[in-house]
């Protein structure tokens, strides 16, 4: 196997004395997760920082094998997040999340659209904005996407004010209305691709997307919800 890619650094650890074990999230190949020669050496020290987006020149001489791996910066975007406790934590929930639910060599299709806004464009102000898409389409990438087409009581197709616990569908405001404190609210900016929600529709919908990441994926397969993105959740 042999290929070149680019994508974010979203894990490092050591191995051995001064190598690494990387993984990235990458545009063609998904998750990569491979051995870097003399990673932790100074030449490839300030590169392997998560959210750092590298060329990766990828191969293994058996496909069972893990990849060997060689690396260059693009471009330096780990001391975008720096700044800020806030963004930091977004940028450990969004690898931890990466990190478990991604297989590795799977394409990720438009979802990594999504994380390249995250990161990239962390130092607007409606960086958060781009992390609420990032986790509402991790849950489509997972097949446990949210149906926000209609109605699931009803079919109305307008209206809609809620989404139920139960059946991850939306619920009009007249079916709702008498059960609003056990439903969530309806994520508008989503549903209409739109930029500038309030604070309050980005921890509506990050409450949200935690409580169907840790339902549908983290509790089936037995996996501890990530501490960071709790942390996330709680402090915005």
């Amino acid at each position: 196997m042999k290929f070149v890619d680019e994508g974010y650094i979203i894990g490092v650890r050591r191995h051995g004395e001064s190598s690494a074990i990387l993984t990235v999230l990458s545009r063609e190949h998904g998750k990569i997760c491979g051995y870097v020669k003399s990673g932790f050496s100074k030449k490839n020290l300030a590169v392997l920082q998560i959210g750092n987006l590298i060329k990766v020149d990828a191969w293994s001489r058996v496909d069972d094998n893990m990849l060997s791996l060689r690396i260059e910066m693009i471009k330096p975007y780990a001391v975008n997040f720096m700044s800020s406790a806030t963004k930091l934590e977004g940028l450990n929930s969004f690898c931890s999340l990466c990190n478990i639910c991604i297989p590795e060599l799977q394409p990720v299709d438009r979802l990594y659209d999504f994380a390249a806004d995250f990161i990239n464009l962390v130092d607007e102000e409606n960086w958060l904005t781009n992390y609420c898409f990032f986790e509402f389409y991790l849950l489509e990438f997972l097949g446990i996407g949210l149906d926000l087409s209609k109605c699931v009581v009803s079919g109305t197709t307008s209206d809609l004010a809620f989404v139920s616990p139960k059946s991850a569908c939306a619920v009009s405001y007249s079916v709702g209305l008498a059960y609003q404190d056990k439903l969530f609210k309806f994520p508008y900016f989503i549903k209409e691709n739109r930029r500038d929600p309030t604070l309050d529709e980005m921890r509506n919908l990050l409450q949200m997307t935690e409580f169907f990441l840790n339902k549908n994926f983290f509790a089936i397969h037995n996996l501890k919800f990530p501490n960071c993105r709790v942390n996330l959740g709680k402090n915005l």
